[in-house]
């Protein structure tokens, strides 16, 4: 029977999840939420069934596990050191600025200096899976606010490391000697990384290389369970963190020429002790406490949400970047998620945290979570209050030392963005000798162009000022290569405005801004998920036997199809 117990508690976890991950998409929030709330329909302080905390804690150990080690799998030093500049510094002040506020305000609450010390440590650490989604879901993954906010997240994930590394210098009891306990911890840590620094590239690699051939991805799997569980493990030797030890183990598998398939083939099983992770969070929310103390979890949802982006945006008026950018790095990150459960979970069994410090962290990651969606749509009412602050808006806008002046002639191409998508295009016309002109948001990249010889006025495309600049009225040709769909319509609707009848080409993120772009009168719409199809499907033809030209017109019929233009009849092939 108990093992039946046993069976029962893991598949009502997870289809409860499940559930719970499904409404939430439908709502339009992160799955992450669903998982929290699941595990508070099973947990001992709301009515029906009581699931075995016990069983679904200790598996969530092997998602504590798996979630440490894909960080180290993926942990990419090139796009922190891409943005360093920001992304360090910036991290550094949010999480002191947080702690700092968290521990003051936490006085009037009763926490004491550890606890409110913390508390504000998991409050500054946003969920990467949340920010992610976002920048995604407004294709601002590739642009500079994501890459921004991605190098800030990367800062907070390895921060995260560090605090599981000194929590049990904390739990020292008053009359302890915090900081010998803290160095101690830093010792072991070190003797730890250097220990698999020096033996795991000659072991692991090895290893797996053997293993891989093999042939058997069965045993290729096993081998990187067993070497995320043996090292996690294996760290408690020294009395450091299973997670710090996942973590080591994952920056050193991703070192390996085998570090790609190990990422993938871990993925399935991360995602699914991860979520039994999340609903063992949700089981140790108690409601009741929450309801008794308002005033607390009011406090913690203000700096989470506010208290956050306000430092960040503060940090941003040092750096010379748009401020847009920094209400973009402020929406994504003013939220909490999995590493500050992790830090909450770890400071909790040690006595640190308080079952009701907890509690309130627990709900006010919810809220935040939840409230996500709805900060990025705050992003464009946020910009236009500010540009009525005066001397506030100039402050946020700083542009460093001015480019050089832009001497415009006529015929000229304009591009708008010169990320990945932009530069072909300028490679091009650069061969080809036709004159143009970039216009991209990214200073230090503006920079970089302008030392190479390009023509370039920086700042937000979306401003008519910065378009005017680049004398549309002269131009042959506007190219818009924006990852950004607000700021292209805005582009497109200015470029409009100062030249109607300018030829304008345009790269849409996805075919429900097609209509849109049409009714704006623009005629040359490339979308590059459909050119991506259009071309297999054009080599795919020519594989089986058709004539190039033949596969040629067929795609062409299909192309005009789905980016709406009017056809005779459906296509078809001779």
């Amino acid at each position: 029977m108990e093992e039946l117990e046993f069976l029962n508690s893991i598949a009502i976890a997870l289809g409860l999840a499940f559930a719970g991950g499904f409404v939430a998409r439908l709502l339009g929030i992160p799955t992450i939420v669903g998982y929290l709330v699941a595990g508070v329909v099973i947990s001992p302080f709301t009515p029906g069934y009581d699931a075995d905390a016990e069983t679904i804690r200790e598996l969530a150990e092997i998602g504590v596990i798996f979630l440490m080690f894909g960080v180290g799998l993926h942990f990419n030093l090139s796009d922190l050191l891409s943005v360093k500049g920001v992304a360090i510094p910036g991290s550094v002040v949010l999480i002191s600025g947080t702690a700092a506020v968290t521990m003051a305000g936490g006085v009037l609450f009763d926490l004491g200096w550890r606890e409110g010390l913390v508390l504000g440590l998991a409050l500054s650490i946003a969920s990467s899976v949340v920010l992610t989604r976002g920048l995604q879901e407004r294709g601002l993954i590739e642009g500079v606010a994501g890459r921004m906010a991605i190098g800030w997240s990367i800062v907070e994930d390895l921060a995260t490391v560090l605090f599981l590394a000194l929590l049990p210098s904390l739990s020292a009891q008053e009359n302890g000697n915090a900081l010998l306990e803290m160095a101690e911890a830093v010792a072991k840590a070190a003797i730890f990384l250097a220990i698999m620094l020096v033996a795991g590239p000659r072991v692991i690699p090895w290893l797996l290389r053997r293993v891989a051939l093999l042939g058997s991805r069965e045993l290729f799997i096993v081998a990187v369970v067993a070497i995320a569980l043996g090292i996690a493990t294996s760290a408690t030797w020294l009395g450091v963190s299973v997670a710090l030890g996942a973590f080591i183990a994952g920056v050193v598998v991703s070192e390996t020429e085998m570090g790609h398939q190990a990422a993938a083939d871990v993925i399935p099983l991360r995602e699914a002790f991860a979520v039994l992770f999340f609903v063992s969070v949700g089981m140790l929310l108690d409601p009741q406490d929450l309801l008794e103390d308002p005033a607390f979890l009011a406090f913690v949802v203000a700096v989470v949400i506010g208290v956050k982006a306000v430092v960040i945006i503060a940090m941003f008026a040092f750096f010379p970047y748009p401020a847009r950018t920094a209400l973009a790095v402020a929406a994504g990150l003013a939220q909490m998620g999995e590493f500050s459960f992790l830090v909450a979970n770890e400071a909790l069994h040690l006595e640190i945290l308080s079952a009701r410090a907890y509690n309130v962290l627990l709900a006010a990651s919810i809220i935040s979570i939840a409230f996500n969606p709805l900060a990025w749509r705050l992003l464009q009412p946020g910009e236009r209050f500010l540009q009525g602050t005066g001397p506030l808006w100039r402050i946020l806008e700083r542009q460093g030392p001015p480019l050089p002046q832009v001497e415009v002639g006529e015929g000229h191409v304009v591009i708008l963005g010169y990320g990945r998508v932009g530069e072909l295009t300028g490679h091009a016309l650069d061969h080809l000798g036709v004159p143009h002109i970039i216009v991209e948001a990214d200073l230090p990249r503006a920079r970089r162009l302008v030392a190479a010889g390009k023509t370039v006025v920086w700042g937000d495309a979306a401003l008519p000022e910065v378009i005017e600049q680049t004398r549309l009225d002269h131009a042959r040709l506007l190219a818009v290569a924006l990852p950004d769909e607000n700021t292209t319509f805005l582009a497109v609707a200015n470029a409009r405005r100062l030249h109607p009848e300018l030829p304008i080409v345009v790269r849409a993120r996805d075919r429900l801004e097609v209509p849109v772009l049409r009714e704006m009168g623009v005629a040359e719409i490339v979308v590059p998920e459909y050119e991506g199809g259009l071309a297999l499907m054009r080599q795919t033809l020519v594989s089986i036997g058709y004539e190039p030209e033949e596969a040629l017109h067929y795609a062409s019929a299909v192309r005009d199809i789905h980016y709406g233009f009017d056809t005779a009849s459906e296509p078809h092939l001779a």
